[in-house]
């Protein structure tokens, strides 16, 4: 026994022989109970229960008060924190969806404008293609004016016959190309900013073939490189034999066609270079363009879809509630 408990334990024998009676042990008990001295004390602890022990002395019972008074503290103050951080978290969300839904109308309305742009296309390539094709059907005709195409009531008064008809060189705009462009700069805006979140993985996909799929990129290919090379090909015939043979080239004017039509029906080259052109313009462009149109049409219907569910929505507090679920 070592010395703090012996003296405790002397103190406690009042008449030193050696044994607590029940008489000395209530009167020990009744002199801690009137000094207020309760517990356990300080320097009879270990290490550690001397460290979290507040005073001279350790109470379990005001321990165990104490931690669980500090513990609920902690549980109030650690949910206040938690509730702001939440709150906060809320408010940008809510900021950042009411953005991603006027991106998602954007996007809706270049779309529409992608479908009006296609549209167009597909009149001009039409127009492009009959216009040329009529060009090579009458190539080898005994015709002074075979590359001379007339308009008949060119200024629509129903009235035939000059002044009223017009005419123009087809070939003449044989050089020129219209690479297929339509317009994307929203869909390149809102592509990184998580608008696409809101949506249904399908849908994101479908924006992706409209904007970036592979027909896009082949239809882009066959107005772009495709056509560059046929015009690339006359081209270098016109500089390399044509400015040799003829005293003047010009595409621009009547007269030169019509001088020198013999000399150009004889060119098999170009004639040939024609014919592939169309067959490029009839089953390759035009179908394509047809193609993307459907698919076009179809990523609209997906986004109206989506906008009028977004647009029934409202939001209780930082919830969002849909009114028709």
């Amino acid at each position: 026994m070592d010395n703090r408990k012996k003296n405790k334990f002397k103190r406690i024998d009042s008449d030193k022989d050696g044994v607590i009676s029940e008489e000395e042990f209530e009167k020990a008990a009744e002199e801690l109970s009137d000094s207020g001295e309760e517990g356990i004390r300080k320097e009879e602890l270990n290490w550690f229960m001397r460290m979290i022990t507040l005073g001279d002395r350790f109470d379990p019972r005001d321990f165990y008060d104490r931690l669980k008074k500090s513990t609920v503290e902690f549980i109030v103050i650690f949910s206040g924190i938690l509730l702001s951080f939440y709150v906060e978290q809320s408010w940008t969300v809510s900021e950042g969806r009411a953005d991603r839904i006027q991106n998602l109308e954007s996007l809706t309305a270049e779309v529409s404008e992608m479908i009006t742009y296609t549209d167009g296309r597909i009149e001009d390539m039409k127009w492009v293609s009959e216009t040329f094709k009529k060009q090579y059907q009458r190539w080898d005709d005994d015709d002074p004016l075979v590359f001379v195409e007339f308009i008949e009531d060119a200024d629509g008064d129903g009235k035939l016959g000059p002044p009223n008809d017009d005419f123009h060189v087809p070939m003449s705009i044989y050089l020129n190309r219209d690479p297929f462009d339509p317009p994307r700069a929203t869909y390149d805006a809102i592509k990184l900013d998580g608008t696409f979140r809101l949506l249904d993985p399908k849908v994101a996909r479908k924006m992706t073939d409209v904007y970036d799929g592979t027909d896009l990129k082949y239809l882009i290919e066959n107005t772009d490189k495709l056509e560059q090379g046929f015009i690339d090909r006359v081209q270098d015939r016109i500089y390399n034999k044509w400015i040799k043979d003829l005293p003047f080239v010009d595409l621009d004017r009547t007269d030169f066609w019509v001088n020198n039509r013999k000399y150009i029906q004889s060119d098999k080259l170009l004639k040939y270079n024609l014919f592939k052109r169309i067959d490029l313009w009839d089953y390759q462009v035009i179908e394509q363009l047809e193609a993307y149109k459907k698919e076009l049409l179809e990523g609209k219907k997906i986004l109206d879809s989506v906008l009028e569910v977004r647009n029934s929505e409202f939001e209780l507090i930082y919830w969002v509630i849909n009114s028709k679920e």
